[in-house]
Formats: C-alpha cells, sequence, structure tokens
C-alpha cells in the first residue's frame, strides 16, 4: 500500500483498536481473537487459505479508481423516459438529507420513540402520494415502480373475493420492465398474464385484475374512467401505474375510480443512478390496508397523551405471519422516499406545478415543431413524452447521440422522446433540429392536446408542511430539528437488529451523488456505461471469491428480492432437470420470516423444521421431514451463520442431506459478515444464496430502507 499506515481504512473505520479485540476476547476466555475464530467455526468449512483479492487500497486510491470508471461513462443527456427521468435535487436537500449520515446510517424505525424525525417525513411522503393519486391510503414507499406492480397484482387477487378467475390484464402501453417483472411474479402463484391494448380493455370480461399506465409509456394520455366503471361492472379491479409530475396537472387516477395506484417517486429530486435504487410509491382503498404490502407510518399518542408516530399494522407484516404472509417485502426506501417528501414540500403545489406546466409546454412546442417535419408524432394526447414515427429509426438515433442526446428505440420505425425537469429552452431547439423541425419557437405557448374532462384543479398538497417551509433557511431548521429527534450512528451505538449497523465512510458514499454515476439511464447503450459495467463485474468478480460461488447476479434491489430470485433459480433448476413436481422448502423455525414469505411466492409449499433448545436446527426432525417429503423436496433455505450468531457443526451434514435426496440449499446470506474470509457457503455445500451488502460491506442502511441483495450460485 503506498500510503502510510493512518491512511488504512481498518484504521479508521473500524471502531475497536487490536488492544480492545484482545480484551473483549480475554473477557470471553480466549488468548486472541484469532484462537475465538479458531474455536467458533467448525473445521469442515474453514477455508484454509486466503481469499484470492487484490491489494486493499486506501480512501485516496480507491477515490482515484472510482473516479477512472466514472469517467469511462459517457452521460448524455436522456430522452429515454420509460419512468426514468433527469432531475434537479435540491442542494438543501442533497447536502443535509442524502450526504448526511444523520439521515443514511439510522436504522429501521422499529423504536419509534427514536425515530420520530424519519417517521414525520415519511408521514409527509404518505400524504403527498394520498394527495397526488386521490386514493385514501398509502404507504412509506416500495422498493421500485416494477415491484409495485407487481404487488398490486396479488394484493387485488386477494381481495377481489367477487371473481374467480386466475387472469390478469395488463396493457401493453405499460412501462416493458414493469410487464417483465409482472410476468416472472405471476407464473410460480399461477396467475395468467393477458397483454391487451389500450383501446381493448373496455371489451376485457374475464380477469381478477387489470393493470394500466397512465401516461402510457409511449405518452399518450387517456381518460380512464370508462374502462374502470366497465372493468367494475364485471367485477375486475384496476390498478392504475402513474407519474406523480404529471399528476399535479391531470385528474387523480382515484377520482377515476382506481382500486391501486402505483408508480416511481424518482423523478422528484432523486437522481436516476443507473436504475436505482428510487422509492416506488403503493395507494389503495381503506378497505384494503390490511392487505397492502410494506409499511404504513400512523399517528397514535404517548404514554403522556402527545401525538407520536408509529409503524402501523405490523400484525400483518411478513415477519409475524411468515408463511401466511402476502408478500415478503420488510422494509421501505426510506431514503428516497423521505428526499421525495422533502422535494414536493421544498416546491410545494405551485412549484410542482410550474415544473409540470414547463415540461409539457415544452413537449407541446416539440411536437408542432415536429409536425412541420417529414416525420409524423403518433400521439394524439401526450404530457412529457411523444411517439415519432421515422423513416428509419437508427439513423436518428445515431444523429441525437452525435448531438449529445439518448432517444427511445421503440422499434425500426418508431422512436419515443421525453422531456424533464432539465429540460433547457437550447436542448429543445436541439431536439427540434434533430427531426428537422420548424426551430421557430417565437409563436408562444403551443395547444395542450389534454383533454378538458382531464385537467385537474390545485386540489393537493394543502397541508401547512407543503407551504411553510419554501426557503432554505427554514428547510434547513426543520431538517435539522428532525434529524435531531432520531438515533443514529452519528450519536450512538445501534445495537438493534442483526444488520451490523455501521458507519459508511464518506469516501463510500462521495461517488453515489458524481454526475457520471448519478445522471446514466438505466437503459442507455451499453457502450455509454463502460464505466459502470466494469465496476459491477469487478464487485461480481469479488463477492464470487467471497461466496466461493461459481456466479453473482447484482440485480435484486433487496435482500427480499435476492431470496424470491434464488429461489425461482432452484425452481428453474429443478424444472430444466424434468422434475417440475418438487415444491417442498424447508425452513428452520428461527428463520427471518422473509424465508416462509419468499418461499410461498416462489410457490413452494413450506414445511417448519424444528429447532433445538439451544436453537439449532435439529437435525432428527430435519431427516424425519426429508424423507416424508423426498420426492417433492426442491430446498431448505438456512440461515448461515444461525440468527442467534452461532456456526452451527451439523451445516456439511445438513447439506449432504438435502443433496441426497435432490434438493437445494440456500443459505441466507444475511450474516455473511461473520464468513467472509474464513468460510464459504458456495464451498461447504451451499447451491444459492443472497447477500445483503448494506450489513457485509458499504451499502447504507437509509433510514430503515434495503441495502442491495445479489445473489450468488453454484454452476449448476
Amino acid at each position: 500500500m503506498s500510503q502510510g499506515v493512518t491512511d488504512h481504512f481498518q484504521q479508521r473505520h473500524i471502531g475497536t483498536t487490536t488492544a480492545q479485540q484482545q480484551e473483549m476476547a480475554s473477557t470471553i476466555g480466549f488468548d486472541s481473537v484469532e484462537h475465538l475464530i479458531d474455536t467458533a467455526i467448525p473445521d469442515n468449512i474453514k477455508l484454509g487459505r486466503r481469499l484470492s483479492l487484490p491489494t486493499a487500497l486506501s480512501e485516496a486510491e480507491a477515490l482515484k479508481k472510482l473516479r477512472a470508471y466514472a469517467d469511462q461513462n459517457k452521460v448524455l443527456r436522456s430522452c429515454i423516459g420509460m419512468g426514468y427521468y433527469d432531475t434537479l435535487t435540491p442542494p438543501v436537500l442533497l447536502r443535509n438529507v442524502f450526504e448526511n449520515p444523520g439521515w443514511y446510517t439510522a436504522y429501521t424505525p422499529y423504536q419509534p420513540e427514536i425515530s420520530q424525525g424519519r417517521l414525520e417525513t415519511l408521514l409527509t411522503f404518505q400524504q403527498m402520494i394520498i394527495d397526488l393519486t386521490g386514493m385514501p391510503l398509502a404507504n412509506a414507499s416500495l422498493l421500485d415502480e416494477a415491484t409495485a406492480a407487481a404487488e398490486a397484482m396479488t394484493l387485488m387477487h386477494r381481495m377481489n373475493r367477487r371473481s374467480k378467475s386466475s387472469v390478469f390484464v395488463v396493457s401493453d402501453e405499460c412501462h416493458p420492465q414493469t410487464i417483465s417483472l409482472i410476468q416472472t411474479r405471476a407464473e410460480p402463484l399461477g396467475i395468467q398474464v393477458s397483454l391487451v391494448s389500450p383501446d381493448s380493455l373496455a371489451q376485457v370480461d374475464e380477469a381478477f385484475g387489470m393493470l394500466v399506465q397512465y401516461p402510457g409509456t409511449y405518452g399518450h394520455v387517456r381518460d380512464l374512467s370508462e374502462v374502470i366503471a366497465s372493468a367494475h361492472d364485471k367485477n375486475i379491479l384496476v390498478g392504475v401505474a402513474s407519474d406523480l409530475l404529471a399528476l399535479t396537472l391531470l385528474k387523480s387516477p382515484g377520482s377515476m375510480g382506481a382500486d391501486v395506484v402505483v408508480g416511481s417517486s424518482q423523478r422528484f429530486g432523486v437522481p436516476m443512478g443507473f436504475g436505482g435504487p428510487h422509492a416506488a410509491f403503493f395507494a389503495t382503498r381503506d378497505e384494503y390496508k390490511r392487505s397492502m404490502p410494506g409499511r404504513v407510518i400512523g399517528v397514535s399518542i404517548d404514554s403522556n397523551g402527545r401525538q407520536a408516530l408509529r409503524m402501523a399494522m405490523q400484525t400483518r407484516e411478513q415477519h409475524i405471519r411468515r408463511e401466511k404472509a402476502t408478500s415478503n417485502i420488510c422494509t421501505a426506501q426510506a431514503l428516497l422516499a423521505i428526499m421525495a417528501g422533502l422535494y414536493a414540500m421544498h416546491h410545494g403545489p405551485e412549484g410542482l406545478r410550474a415544473i409540470a406546466s414547463r415540461v409539457h409546454q415544452f413537449t407541446c412546442q416539440l411536437a408542432a415543431s415536429i409536425s412541420a417535419s417529414e416525420h409524423k408524432v403518433v400521439n394524439e394526447s401526450w404530457f412529457d413524452t411523444l411517439t415519432i414515427k421515422v423513416e428509419c429509426a437508427d439513423t436518428l438515433l445515431a444523429k441525437a447521440e452525435a448531438a449529445g442526446f439518448n432517444l427511445r428505440r421503440i422499434d425500426d420505425k418508431h422512436l419515443g422522446v421525453a422531456l424533464d425537469e432539465t429540460t433547457t429552452e437550447e436542448e429543445l431547439a436541439s431536439l427540434i433540429e434533430i427531426f428537422d423541425g420548424n426551430t421557430d419557437l417565437s409563436g408562444g405557448e403551443t395547444l395542450s392536446p389534454i383533454a378538458p374532462t382531464l385537467h385537474r384543479e390545485m386540489d393537493y398538497l394543502q397541508h401547512p408542511l407543503f407551504h411553510d417551509y419554501r426557503t432554505e433557511t427554514e428547510m434547513l431548521r426543520y431538517l435539522k430539528r428532525l434529524e435531531n429527534k432520531d438515533i443514529s450512528l452519528t450519536r450512538a451505538m445501534i445495537p438493534l437488529g442483526s444488520c451490523t449497523m455501521k458507519l459508511n465512510a464518506a469516501a463510500e458514499m462521495m461517488p453515489v451523488s458524481w454526475p457520471e454515476f448519478a445522471r446514466m439511464h438505466p437503459f442507455a447503450p451499453s457502450h455509454q456505461a463502460s464505466g459502470y459495467l466494469a465496476m459491477l463485474e469487478e464487485l461480481s468478480g469479488w463477492l464470487t471469491e467471497c461466496t466461493g460461488y461459481d456466479a453473482m447476479s447484482l440485480q435484486p434491489n433487496s435482500g427480499a428480492q435476492g431470496e424470491y430470485a434464488g429461489l425461482m433459480a432452484i425452481r428453474r433448476y429443478h424444472r430444466a432437470r424434468g422434475e417440475s413436481h418438487r415444491h417442498i422448502c424447508l425452513i428452520p423455525t428461527s428463520a427471518h420470516g422473509t424465508n416462509p414469505a419468499s418461499a410461498v411466492m416462489a410457490g413452494m409449499k413450506v414445511v417448519l423444521v424444528s429447532c433445538d433448545e439451544n436453537g439449532n436446527v435439529d437435525m432428527r426432525d430435519l431427516k424425519e421431514k426429508v424423507e416424508t417429503h423426498s420426492s417433492d423436496l426442491a430446498a431448505i433455505m438456512v440461515t448461515y451463520p444461525s440468527t442467534h450468531g452461532v456456526f452451527e457443526t451439523s451445516i456439511v451434514e445438513l447439506c449432504a442431506l438435502i443433496h441426497e435426496h435432490g434438493g437445494q440449499v440456500y443459505v441466507d446470506g444475511a450474516n455473511l459478515n461473520a464468513l467472509v474470509g474464513l468460510a464459504g457457503p458456495g464451498k461447504f455445500g451451499a447451491d444459492v444464496s443472497h447477500l445483503n451488502l448494506h450489513k457485509t460491506f458499504c451499502i447504507p442502511h437509509g433510514g430503515g430502507g434495503p441495502g442491495m441483495g445479489p445473489i450468488g450460485g453454484g454452476q449448476h
């Protein structure tokens, strides 16, 4: 290492000194930490070698390397849309929330008495969603828009007691990533997904639910009132995937009769970041509240009769209901939801409406200018997105890229162009020039194509919170008051949970807001994201080495989604071998509640395995269950080391037993922190694991949000 010893990462960021570690070891009867490790970890799982990883870098060297990756990215002006937009993060929020460890290192608000600041801001987020969607109830956010849409599908499936249908209708104008995830989620649950054009939705006769996009992915803005009324007449529930900025101008889905409204709050001040994380929203009817996924922040009173906030309705959460859970999501995108709610407070209803009106007017000008060219605007109505029929899409794509813009390629003859808050008059003129349109923009405002019946009054965000903190001074003081109500790692140790809470190094967090990383659209051409892709490939290699697996996927964006993805991989492995009948998932009674919930969502039947008086897996009961279900055994899910922190000596025997009966071993990676460099699940018999990177590495917990849940798997 080129820097001096004082610049070693561990000297700055591991909270205990060598002397303190020695004292702790000796207190429990060991002469060194190494002696403790050697005793605690069973001999038959020890790696017996050092990990093949590069030499550690100092913070300065690591930042230099990350800067080199950032410089390889080429960030063009994104007009791709599809639910991801460039946005302006107010500096007062960037510095005082997004980059502030007082906000991003706090733990999940399970103890409301030390979480009142976050809970108040999440309650504000819920109120913002309620107002803009026109629905009576919203939760404190979900993981992303596609996941929220899939959760809407399963909620409608549960709550529609008047329909026996297993069909879920999806408008083909929903975002493609949403359609793809819904299809993945539906298959193990026996739900049939039917894609239907928006013009045919009113003719659908049989389904338990349907999902429409408003505005559509190609830009169309349609009045959904008749479609929703027709669906309700046929006992079909309706979900609407919508856009918050558009809803400041457009009639709310709730006022049109929607049963569920979902979407992303990304464009409310949260950078695109190559796809996330971003806070999704989920709003529904009050009568569905017991079936709503995620968290709900509620107003209560404390022991002295004062108003207080807490996480409400926990009796229906997965960590309590386990295999009877209706969702495996155990968290919220807390930090990003907080950012979005504060963005709405910062601008207020007038400011948000002004932003939306400017975006819409620019889009109208672009449409009018292109209509004067040889190209044709397909949309008859729009908010911020146009679909344009062209002679050759690839020719114009290349022309746009040369001019510094990314457009959406729909097919050979159609391109999509989406504008956003950051669009300038100069950029608008450049886009018009790309399409050989009329560059004379002196004609003033262009008539909006949105039907008068869809125009919205400013009937939202009327609470004083959205009016009292417009100046930076007032907002700054408000944020500080809220921060002081919470306990984060800026003030004290957090002894809660298994999440190995730690103060993320500032050097680890700094690159997140670099524009080369922050402003990258997830569907940007891959040659523009070469720095991102090289960094992700390198990380995958390191995680593969750390776990002993053969490959790693970084796709899942939370531990719960990692569990689901891993179990789906096991399900498909059995199917590929002609054993699709295998559906039994064994789970110890000590497991985290997401395990049985994930198994049920993956189409498996949960069979519980007893634990002995010490909390370890009861091997005698396990053998009985394995033999009973041998022909149908799909998997076992086991946390290692166990939930109570023990390296159970039977783990190799457990893996061998499951394999002997044709099953696969899923090791929950929640406690990988205790294994890295010492043992690897891929080496001692496991087949799949997810990793919680906020526990073992450097993803911040974000005040109660997920980290990242990549999955590792064996070659097979």
